[in-house]
């Protein structure tokens, strides 16, 4: 049969819609996740077209500055070594009142544990669509990389209408790939239960004003994400020898070693003697601090940092200013 003779006809986009089409793909792929071992720690940025970010981190927290939390410091460290070891180990949610060293046992870890491998990503709970993207280039380093992950998502909570948080579910344990032994995910969050619950659910179910055949399972699925974190570590507000006795400890690290003015002049007589040292702790610090935390509204590990820094600050910049 003879060949059609029929004209091809070439059709092409005009330029304007072609970029508008580039534009639309780059909005929409995530660019090629790399992870460097060396690298400590990570945080992803940029949305779902983002990145992962490599942070200039402060190792200057140790877990001996960590007072008040014993109990739930020892467990962690504890969790977390069984980690590095490829032991078996748990992700683990923080919950409870704010400012009492949640966010900075994470940063103690690293100081702690980065050269047994230790790293840590640090993800926002909005970008948590992304976790399977970064656990995908976690599984892809190299069979002798002896590093292990920690994806760390702070102050993580939800609303009803937030859906990202089935992505942390499967992650957590619902996956068949989601047992990993080189990444747990460390949470924290002021409240155990991360989707609300309703006391008008309750009251709808006891009155039959539902239209859910099974309404009982809304409420199992409200609790089940914090279920699947193997580890619940709960933290409480702490009394006031515990605070002063934080005050003391900042301000006998800042004596030792600052040298510019009078440790006397600045701190008083402050050494650091113990748990029961509070009692060497000048009483016009005391009386300061114990002032800072009740303006502040309660007493936290957090509010004794912060005071230290300003009576710190504000004492060297009184001894400077009587030299000049």
């Amino acid at each position: 049969m003879p060949q059609s003779t029929k004209p091809v006809m070439n059709y092409a986009l005009p330029d304007h819609l072609l970029d508008l089409l580039s534009q639309y793909l780059q909005e929409q792929v995530t660019p090629t996740i790399e992870i460097d071992p060396a690298q400590l720690a990570y945080r992803w940025v940029g949305g779902q077209t983002g990145h992962l970010e490599p942070l200039a981190v402060n190792l200057f927290l140790n877990l001996d500055d960590l007072h008040g939390i014993d109990t739930q410091k020892s467990k962690l460290v504890q969790n977390t070594r069984q980690f590095l070891k490829g032991y078996p180990a748990n992700h683990v949610l923080m919950t409870g009142t704010r400012g009492a060293g949640k966010s900075s046992l994470i940063r103690a870890l690293l100081q702690a544990y980065h050269n047994e491998g230790l790293r840590i990503i640090e993800i926002a709970r909005d970008d948590l669509r992304m976790l399977d993207k970064i656990r995908a280039a976690i599984k892809a380093l190299p069979a002798d990389c002896k590093c292990r992950y920690v994806v760390y998502c702070d102050d993580l909570a939800f609303n009803g209408q937030d859906e990202s948080y089935r992505t942390l579910k499967s992650v957590l344990d619902g996956a068949l790939d989601s047992e990993q032994d080189k990444l747990l995910v460390y949470a924290t969050s002021n409240r155990r239960h991360l989707l609300p619950q309703l006391m008008k659910d309750n009251v709808n179910i006891y009155n039959g004003q539902t239209d859910e055949v099974n309404p009982y399972e809304t409420i199992d699925e409200t609790v089940s994400l914090s279920d699947r974190f193997g580890l619940w570590l709960s933290f409480h507000p702490m009394d006031q020898h515990t605070y002063l006795y934080i005050v003391h400890h900042y301000l006998s690290i800042e004596q030792k070693t600052d040298a510019k003015t009078s440790h006397d002049d600045m701190y008083g007589d402050i050494e650091n003697k113990g748990a029961g040292s509070i009692d060497e702790l000048p009483t016009h610090i005391r009386a300061a601090a114990l002032r800072w935390a009740s303006e502040r509204g309660g007493r936290s590990g957090r509010v004794a940092y912060q005071f230290s820094r300003y009576w710190i600050g504000q004492t060297q910049l009184a001894a400077e200013d009587s030299q000049s």
